[in-house]
């Protein structure tokens, strides 16, 4: 998808296909679904997605943030809504952007903050090595890096028995570990109580990757599971390719529900397991505009 041999970081080439993207979607989204959507619609291959940066991270995410960080800069993108991208009305109005344009508001919006660090530099190939600010909190992306990286330290009886603490805290019950080798990649099964008369067995996946599950692999599981569960679950650290997704809700089988690292991390946050919330503020400077 990126031209080489155009100026600037790889992901100013990145601002129309969000806008677009986010347009396409109604003109919010999550950002797990801005990247879906630009994915499909600018046709960019698995292997490209699946690339890591040197720190773990994934590359294609990374430029796709950096993106959304300089339009909400220059005001195209409504950041007041947390995990939510929001196209402003300064959004919706612009048909697009060349790339000179793109180049430009790059420029503008780079001199306006200090970052220690010039332009030019950022167009260097590592341009996404770091990830980009956050106007809510720095700390939020360093919390969900350190969980990630936690998680995938653990050891892997310790994920599963994590995994299994997880499925309990959602509402299942009987959750258990199988523990067993050549079982089909069947970490567990549990009963989820829909109502008092209606339950469904449920067999899970556990999966510490930082890369992502294909498509082969959802197959694979659903064999596995196939005349032992009504429904199954893979719960992943890494992400899912576009094909992976594809297969798990394929007509004519039964569907698997997968939980990619940014759900997981989701999850975690809702059931505040095994993180600790911490309150803190920003200063309104609209506030002070009266008194000033």
């Amino acid at each position: 998808m990126f031209a080489t041999q155009l100026p600037g970081p790889k992901f100013v080439q990145l601002f129309s296909p969000v806008i677009e993207a986010l347009k396409i979607l109604g003109g919010s989204a999550r950002p797990a679904e801005v990247r879906e959507q630009i994915a499909e619609a600018q046709q960019i291959p698995e292997e490209e997605r699946a690339v890591l940066l040197e720190g773990g991270g994934n590359r294609f995410d990374n430029l796709v943030a950096w993106a959304r960080f300089y339009l909400v800069k220059a005001g195209y993108i409504d950041s007041s809504r947390r995990g939510v991208w929001a196209l402003t009305e300064k959004g919706r109005a612009i048909p697009s952007f060349n790339h000179d344009e793109a180049l430009e508001l790059f420029k503008a919006v780079h001199s306006e903050f200090s970052t220690g660090q010039k332009a030019k530099d950022l167009e260097s190939e590592d341009e996404a090595a770091a990830s980009p600010p956050d106007e809510t909190s720095a700390a939020a992306t360093d919390y969900q890096t350190d969980l990630l990286e936690t998680l995938l330290a653990l050891p892997p009886e310790g994920f599963e028995r994590f995994c299994q603490r997880l499925l309990r805290e959602s509402g299942f019950q009987e959750v258990t570990v199988t523990g067993r080798s050549g079982d089909g990649g069947i970490d567990g099964i549990g009963i989820l109580q829909v109502n008092p008369l209606v339950s469904f067995k449920v067999l899970f996946q556990c999966k510490r990757y930082k890369g992502s599950v294909n498509p082969s692999q959802v197959r694979d599981f659903r064999g596995a599971m196939m005349g032992r569960a009504d429904k199954g679950i893979i719960i992943t650290t890494g992400t899912f390719t576009t094909e992976a997704k594809r297969e798990a809700v394929r007509d004519g089988v039964p569907p698997i529900e997968l939980v990619n690292g940014e759900k997981l991390i989701a999850m975690l946050e809702s059931l505040e397991l095994g993180l600790v919330p911490v309150q803190t503020y920003k200063v309104d400077d609209s506030f002070f505009d009266v008194y000033r």
